[in-house]
């Protein structure tokens, strides 16, 4: 570890299956520095790319140039132009495997030389966990999945860096994956090459995310360490869903807007900084829904309204039905409704279709945009996501909420 210019501690770390950059933006809030990603997905590389050059620009006092880009004002390469190579050469486009670990390290050496530091203190990331997932053990074939061993390659990056501590972020399937047998070879994995560790499943919304989304935080240590697990503190707030969307325009299906509805917001997304003064709107927009799924959406919206009923697919008159099967995935459609303090999880399936998360205005009767989706997962509005909209709403989908990384990063930071 070394210090700043200030003589304030500069805890480096890696960010490994970085997507669009969640957990690392909550670390960086939370005073770390970043030294490189390494992610697979282009789009999601250009997103960690314009979210580095939005950080060296804040620091140059140079943010103006960011919001030309929002703006339309400049492009990407016209962005990426301003700030130095080394900036957008630490967001390392890679997918990981045994064959381009060499190249990945270089590229880390490369950012580690960059930043001017001896060594990492922190790996932090986790691999795609989809192989884990209900869905994903439900298919026949998940023992030859190949995402299953990706925590291997995790493990030979600490074995590279030997980092302090790491933080391993995934989902609760892992825990009972192959009954069991998963969440115990990663453990031994870990141990094997010298890390104590141990792991709990932390919800978002104890971690002030309006949203109920369980993740498996594993955390691990130098054996023989005086480092030790972190205890969370669990954050309470007096919020609900809507005050997280009413702000917002209002938009009808196909209709998108980079206006504001009210330039005066309230005490969530302030405190959280979700929302600035000076801040630009961007992916709100809606998808073209048919009528007919617009009919599903108001009905669904008002049995909401009425008595906080869920409606099943099995609930649809057949005018309004296109599948046979009435006994399987009742759940289809969902609202996430504006009076509870937490929404259900948003996860990458939204790129699909939007059913599952539906509008609360009836008078909309639309799919949640990109924007809204990003405030349920707590990523500011100047956070900008590249790529297209099923793009970003992948991204937005796959992403530990900044939010909860952030509560993570401060526990944590008593270690160093």
């Amino acid at each position: 570890m070394v210090e700043d210019k200030m003589g304030k501690k500069k805890i480096t770390f890696i960010d490994l299956f970085a997507g669009a950059g969640g957990i690392s933006e909550g670390f960086v809030r939370a005073g770390y520095t970043p030294v490189a990603h390494v992610e697979m997905k282009a789009d999601a590389c250009n997103t960690l790319r314009t979210r580095a050059c939005y950080y060296y620009l804040k620091q140059c006092g140079r943010l103006d140039k960011y919001y030309d880009y929002l703006n339309s004002v400049i492009n990407r390469d016209e962005l990426y132009a301003l700030v130095p190579e080394t900036v957008i050469d630490s967001v390392i486009h890679e997918t990981m495997s045994n064959s381009s670990m060499g190249s990945i390290y270089e590229n880390i050496d490369n950012a580690i030389k960059n930043e001017g530091i001896g060594h990492i203190d922190l790996v932090i990331g986790g691999p795609p966990c989809q192989a884990y997932s209900n869905v994903g053990r439900s298919r026949k074939c998940m023992d030859d999945d190949p995402r299953n061993d990706l925590y291997k390659l995790y493990c030979k990056v600490l074995e590279n860096y030997n980092p302090e501590m790491f933080v391993f972020e995934n989902v609760p399937g892992l825990i009972t994956a192959g009954e069991g047998k998963y969440i115990n070879n990663i453990q031994e994995e870990f141990q094997s090459i010298g890390y104590e560790l141990k792991y709990e499943i932390v919800n978002a919304k104890d971690f002030g995310v309006l949203q109920n989304r369980n993740r498996i935080i594993l955390i691990g240590w130098k054996r023989n360490s005086s480092h030790k697990y972190p205890r969370f503190e669990k954050k309470e707030n007096n919020f609900c869903i809507n005050d997280i969307l009413n702000d917002l325009p209002k938009l009808h299906a196909g209709q998108s807007s980079n206006q504001y509805r009210y330039k005066k917001y309230n005490g969530y997304l302030r405190e959280n900084e979700i929302r600035k003064d000076d801040d630009i709107l961007t992916w709100h927009v809606a998808r073209s829904n048919i009528d007919r799924d617009r009919k599903i959406y108001r009905m669904a919206i008002q049995a909401w309204n009425d008595n906080h009923k869920r409606i099943k697919y099995s609930d649809l008159p057949d005018s309004l039905s296109t599948h046979k099967n009435k006994s399987g995935f009742l759940d289809r459609y969902k609202v996430v409704a504006a009076d509870l303090p937490t929404c259900h999880t948003i996860m990458a399936h939204i790129s699909k279709d939007g059913h599952y998360y539906i509008h609360p205005d009836i008078e909309q009767a639309r799919s949640i945009t990109v924007r809204e989706a990003a405030r349920i997962q707590s990523f500011p509005d100047d956070y900008y996501f590249e790529g297209s909209r099923t793009a970003a709403f992948i991204q937005v989908g796959n992403a530990v909420p900044p939010l909860m990384a952030k509560g993570i990063a401060e526990a944590l930071i008593r270690e160093f």
